[in-house]
């Protein structure tokens, strides 16, 4: 089994060393960080898949909290898939609505930028929103 050092999984999942400390205190990691002999924190791979869904998890806006209870779940073992799929169903309907709010707001967005084009092009835009 490959022990990579904190150094080097920060490089591959993007979190920086304080972060990946902290997702550690917070107890957001599916697996207790283990120790070389030196006392130094050594990751596995599996560490880094798990570490990659956390941020793929916050960067579509699931709290830490879930997270945080999510990895316990995990952490307790089987028996729980239940719990499991009910919280990321339920993360999965929040993203879809944010998905379908920005959809929306990009339609405007959009329509608004078309507009400004035209004017700019034909140099009517000293009119708009007045």
């Amino acid at each position: 089994m490959t022990e990579l050092a904190i150094g080097q999984v920060a490089a591959r999942t993007g979190l920086s060393v304080h972060a990946l400390r902290f997702y550690e205190k917070e107890g957001l990691l599916a697996a207790a960080v283990k120790r070389d002999a030196n006392g130094r924190r050594v990751y596995t791979e599996q560490d880094v898949d798990w570490l990659v869904n956390c941020t793929k998890f916050r960067a579509s806006g699931m709290p830490l909290a879930t997270i945080r209870e999510f990895a316990e779940l995990v952490r307790q073992g089987p028996g729980n898939e239940e719990k499991r799929l009910e919280l990321l169903r339920e993360h999965q309907n929040t993203v879809r609505d944010r998905i379908a709010e920005l959809a929306d707001c990009l339609e405007l967005i959009s329509r608004k930028v078309e507009v400004y084009e035209e004017h700019v092009a034909r140099g009517t835009a000293d009119g708009l929103w007045r």
